[in-house]
């Protein structure tokens, strides 16, 4: 593909993350398509929006399921790159467009949905760990296919979790703490981690590597994110614990799927799992590999909070 740039795929492209996936390929001036579920009268108009939106910036919209084998396979044969950003109740689906890559015999790399944690190198509690699970899974089934891949751990969305701890939209003037708040997690910008995601799907030091973004300025605790709150706005704000013990209990006892964010939330803010280890030589992390690419810090990002509070946009959890 040298002289010319992959023509991507990209696959649950009007999700919450898919959407920034899609504007980042386009972005960095990639032929870009998007494989959606059809247009319904019951598609709502933030998605109809979204797909007008794609359309005048050139991508190629394809409306299909994944049940239809014969247009994946079709969709394949267009294009060099396949990202996937499918939501956590479509991980296991991947397996239909693994089928559909492996048919077709032209792709050079597949991005599956992960964009959490390293699933090899962290456990979390029964309701979180069957995701990780999932996504190995995608894993082994992709290596054993063949096919070409890069694997990416993105760790935490950071619009998605400031909105959910300090709900900087609702001017809210009470907060919660998981265990005791010092915990370090990693928060990454929405934006960041597509255009990262895009940057290793076509580069040749990440073909069948794990790309981990562990930017240094965005591993932060709740503490952290609380005081830098607290100074930007002025404002002090009232601490509510919830401890560990209370978010076992409730990934035990909650039904599934309320029982999974306790369990999410236990593993990145009260165990501390997305700093666990240690990077090595042999880790490729996402800021070191292209350091001409200026990442929004947390504090960056906190700072637009204070600016223009941004609408609350929570996806499914997860």
């Amino acid at each position: 593909m040298a002289g010319e740039k992959a023509r991507i795929v990209i696959f649950g492209g009007t999700g919450y993350l898919g959407k920034f996936m899609v504007r980042a390929s386009v972005s960095s001036g990639h032929p870009t398509y998007a494989y959606v579920r059809p247009v319904s009268p019951d598609s709502g108009a933030s998605k109809l929006d979204l797909l007008k939106e794609f359309e005048k910036m050139g991508v190629t919209i394809i409306q299909g399921e994944l049940s239809e084998q014969g247009k994946l396979v079709s969709t394949m044969k267009e294009v060099d790159v396949v990202i996937s950003a499918l939501a956590v109740p479509q991980h296991l689906d991947q397996l239909k467009i693994i089928d559909a890559i492996k048919e077709a015999g032209n792709i050079t790399r597949f991005v599956p949905s992960e964009y959490g944690n390293e699933v090899e190198r962290v456990r979390g509690l029964p309701p979180f760990q069957l995701l990780l699970d999932n996504k190995k899974t995608i894993r082994r089934a992709t290596q054993a296919a063949g096919i070409p891949y890069t694997f990416v751990s993105a760790n935490s969305l950071t619009a998605y979790f400031v909105e959910y701890l300090l709900h900087p939209s609702e001017n809210r003037q009470q907060v919660s703490i998981y265990g005791t708040g010092e915990a370090k997690a990693v928060l990454n910008y929405e934006e960041d981690v597509a255009a990262y995601t895009v940057k290793s799907a076509v580069d040749s030091r990440t073909l069948n590597h794990v790309l981990i973004v562990r930017p240094p300025k965005n591993v932060v605790s709740q503490l952290d994110l609380v005081s830098s709150w607290e100074h930007k706005t002025g404002r002090k704000m009232k601490r509510t614990h919830i401890s560990e013990q209370d978010l076992i209990n409730m990934s035990q006892s909650l039904p599934f799927p309320e029982n999974i964010p306790p369990a999410i939330l236990h593993n990145i803010f009260v165990a501390g799992a997305q700093v666990s280890f240690q990077l090595g030589e042999n880790d490729l992390e996402a800021s070191k590999l292209y350091p001409d690419y200026k990442y929004t810090t947390v504090d960056d990002y906190l700072n637009l909070c204070v600016i223009d509070p941004p609408k609350p946009k929570l996806a499914a959890f997860a």
